[in-house]
């Protein structure tokens, strides 16, 4: 019995609620920002039963003011035992609900559950995930300072390397609680990291990114420093990313994906996978990059997808086919995302665009040959062959998306929309130094 199946044996028999002094149950707002409420540990088995209340309308996206009243309902099987430097903590996931007990509309994990239900029901699979947790640990939040921690690039070990203490430490809390990493390392830009973790079923893997997002951040202030999944900090250097690895299995446990005599050993599914997230790339963009700033990391040369393509090993593209071993091993990596973004919206675009490709039964076509950034010369403001270069292109393809309307549901799809509008004209209408710099003396 490994530490995970222990955890969820005392959960289910109830004490081990009482090995900790606080219990925070965690969700997402719209945004993906993670929300958290303090239990009492000796009131946890009454709350798993009966939720307890919280008002939506102070949360982006749940709900509005003349229905405010919402139920957090944990999830006993997402039951974790973090142990920080100062305290010993309880985390655990929860569904949102409304007053009657339905699930809420707005519960972005919902859409996760029924993209997964769906694809058992109508195809009889299911998905294994492995995202790549990349962030900066810098010195503070201050930017008028120098607040990076060190100078350091891909690859490089201490003394260079001083995140590196706090990425173990990252790691070991993980390990703790059950969770294991496969491969840790600095990244290609200074006071940057990356922490990949096994890959596991699609659902855990997103609640898993809630867990690592909140340790990460525990962790990192434990030591004195400030982690930040801010998209792109810093001009001229390499954004963070949340690269999706993911596959597809049968109930014999087959992975859908290989293609033992077919090209590059990748399946016809696997071809038709691929056609449907390049089909609707630009229809989900503002799910996958949801942030403005997230659109200033699309430039060339710094690693973020620019063209809608895919490729063999090739990091340069929006989809790539990573180096695989074997059957098992075959996967598709989704190099769009950033950590800005709804964890639960993110991975339910990515299936569902997959399973619209077997839908539809259509081709990828070639994939890309050397680095699609050589191949870019047009000087074109809309350019349909490019991934949104601008959040408000972005959301012109969202706005008119039937796609992505019946993905989200009418509920959330009206009020994502309404809060990255609103996001974008605050970003729009807002004067910076740098104009004031440029036109100041017009």
């Amino acid at each position: 019995m490994n530490e995970g199946e222990s955890t969820l044996n005392s959960v289910e028999s109830g004490g081990r609620y009482k090995d900790v002094e606080f219990i925070k149950i965690f969700f997402t707002d719209l945004n993906g920002r993670l929300r958290a409420l303090t239990i009492n540990p000796e009131l946890m088995q009454d709350v798993v039963e009966k939720g307890v209340g919280f008002d939506g309308s102070s949360i982006a996206g749940i709900t509005t003011v003349d229905d405010s009243d919402r139920l957090l309902v944990p999830i006993p099987e997402s039951f974790r035992v973090l142990q920080f430097r100062s305290e010993r903590v309880g985390f655990c996931i929860a569904k949102i609900k409304n007053l009657l007990g339905g699930r809420s509309q707005s519960d972005p994990r919902a859409v996760l559950e029924r993209v997964i239900q769906k694809a058992d029901e109508e195809f009889g699979v299911s998905f294994q995930v492995a995202p790549e947790h990349e962030f900066f640990l810098l010195k503070s939040d201050d930017f008028t300072k120098n607040i990076h921690s060190d100078r350091a690039g891909y690859f490089h070990s201490d003394p260079h390397d001083k995140g590196g203490v706090v990425r173990n430490q990252i790691i070991r809390t993980l390990k703790h609680c059950g969770i294991r990493h496969e491969k840790a390392h600095h990244e290609v830009t200074a006071s940057q990291h990356e922490i990949n973790l096994e890959h596991t079923d699609a659902l855990s893997a997103a609640d898993r990114t809630l867990l690592f997002n909140y340790v990460a951040e525990r962790v990192a202030a434990e030591e004195g420093m400030h982690m930040t999944l801010m998209p792109k900090p810093f001009d001229n250097q390499n954004r963070n990313a949340f690269h999706l690895h993911i596959s597809m299995w049968d109930k014999e446990g087959n992975n859908v994906f290989y293609g033992k005599d077919e090209e590059y050993h990748l399946s016809r599914q696997a071809r038709q996978f691929i056609a449907g997230i390049l089909k609707y790339a630009r229809q989900t963009s503002i799910i996958m990059a949801s942030t403005y700033n997230s659109y200033k990391a699309y430039v060339a040369e710094r690693e973020a997808p620019m063209l809608v393509g895919w490729g063999i090993k090739n990091r340069s593209s929006m989809v790539r086919l990573p180096y695989c071993t074997g059957p098992n091993n075959t996967r598709l990596e989704l190099r769009s995302p950033d950590p800005s973004g709804n964890v639960y919206l993110q991975m339910a675009a990515l299936i569902q665009m997959g399973l619209e490709g077997l839908r539809e039964e259509i081709e990828c076509g070639a994939p890309d040959a050397g680095s699609v950034y050589r191949s870019i010369r047009d000087c074109r403001v809309w350019d349909e062959r490019f991934l949104p270069r601008s959040m408000y292109e972005a959301l012109v393809e969202a706005e008119q998306s039937e796609f992505l309307k019946e993905l989200l549901g009418p509920n959330i799809f009206d009020h994502y929309l309404c809060l990255k509008i609103a996001s974008w004209e605050e970003h729009r209408t807002h004067v910076t130094p740098r104009e004031l710099g440029n036109y100041l003396i017009i």
